[in-house]
């Protein structure tokens, strides 16, 4: 029995300690465990008559040992879990979330891995607290991020892996890899490097983060698949994709003479797109003009031809009426227009007979073809 409830102690009465009086308790007094346990025994006496070691209560302990073995295979399995039930250490089956059973230990046991939740490994740089934020910050790893290029430059490349458990591959997980993170993470940083290796830098910084991203993502998910780690790999970010602070305003201003090349260049294509479809539109104006032309040249000329090979028929038909009548009509184009003397060379004549002039007239009148006669105005 305990000091405190003797009715005195070595060092006096009353709840006492070798340095004097103890703190007195404010208000009611607790239960003393010792009184709870006594109280219990006299009760499970009195309902098991003849004591502890009796058949009745042996064969009632037992029952109850039993019954708490078999509750104790009740397990409840969280929403973003998956529950492995292991038979004496091999898998025999894998249960959905909610309340479910299993064998009691040592029969089944259960392993709850979080199979439905998707995790994130961030490469390249780490999160830290920061008390002066109140918050957390980013810090760059730098033995994690520097990679080298196929075109032998360094870049500093920060990424994030989006991974889960396959839903068919727990078992995998559980039994063939011994730390999943540290794997993926591993694998992801090797994938990197080697993706990396084979690209050039100024795709990488500018337009290829996609096919970045997809080429790590499948190498990744190739690799662990040898392993079979029965992890899936949802996405690769990239997050940061940029020169060594060294070099940095150098690969700016690289940057900065690529895109003025591109829009020099543009510019140059504008104006050729605008300037050629003018050029072709003119040559193809002119073309058509000498192509008219060119029509119109052999048609006369064919004309003429024609023209000349009916006269030439008509002419063999009748030489001289013909030949008369081109020397007529000849000298009607050379003589009409030109004044005109009559000269009497007779004997008794006078020399230049005048006459009526009558240019006036013919130029308002001209005389009708084969009117003329070089002696009639004497």
């Amino acid at each position: 029995m305990p000091w405190k409830n003797q009715g005195g102690g070595p060092w006096g009465s009353g709840p006492k300690g070798p340095w004097g009086n103890g703190p007195q308790p404010v208000g009611p007094r607790p239960p003393d465990l010792e009184d709870l346990l006594r109280r219990g025994q006299d009760r499970l006496q009195q309902i098991m008559p003849g004591g502890y070691f009796s058949g009745i209560g042996i064969t009632l302990i037992v029952l109850l040992i039993v019954a708490f073995w078999l509750l104790s295979g009740f397990f409840r399995v969280q929403s973003e879990e998956l529950g492995v039930v292991l038979r004496f250490g091999k898998h025999v089956r894998t249960v959905e979330p909610g309340l479910n059973y299993h064998l009691p230990y040592p029969i089944e046991t259960v392993l709850l891995p979080k199979a439905l939740r998707v995790s994130t490994i961030s490469i390249g740089m780490t999160l830290i607290d920061d008390p002066a934020r109140r918050g957390r910050s980013i810090r760059d790893v730098p033995e994690e991020s520097l990679m080298l290029t196929g075109d032998e430059n360094i870049v500093d490349v920060d990424f994030t892996v989006l991974w889960r458990i396959k839903p068919n591959g727990v078992g995998d997980f559980l039994f063939n890899i011994q730390n999943p993170e540290g794997t993926v993470k591993a694998v992801a940083e090797s994938s990197m490097r080697e993706v990396i290796g084979r690209s050039q830098i100024q795709p990488i910084l500018t337009g290829a983060r996609n096919v970045t991203e997809q080429g790590v993502q499948e190498l990744i998910q190739k690799t662990l698949d040898t392993y079979g780690a029965g992890i899936q790999i949802s996405q690769v970010q990239m997050q940061k994709v940029d020169p060594p602070a060294q070099v940095i305003d150098a690969f700016r201003d690289v940057q900065a003479a690529r895109a003025n090349l591109e829009q020099l260049q543009n510019e140059a294509q504008t104006y050729a797109n605008q300037v050629v479809p003018q050029a072709r539109g003119r040559s193809a104006q002119i073309m058509q003009a000498a192509e008219g032309y060119r029509e119109q040249t052999v048609a006369e000329a064919k004309g003429q031809s024609s023209r000349f090979l009916k006269v030439y028929d008509e002419y063999k038909k009748a030489p001289d009426v013909t030949r008369e009548r081109i020397y007529l009509e000849t000298m009607e184009r050379v003589l009409g227009g030109s004044e005109k003397l009559i000269y009497d060379g007779g004997q008794s004549g006078q020399g230049v007979v005048p006459y009526l002039p009558l240019s006036e007239l013919t130029a308002k009148r001209p005389p009708a073809t084969g009117q003329q006669t070089t002696g009639g105005n004497r």
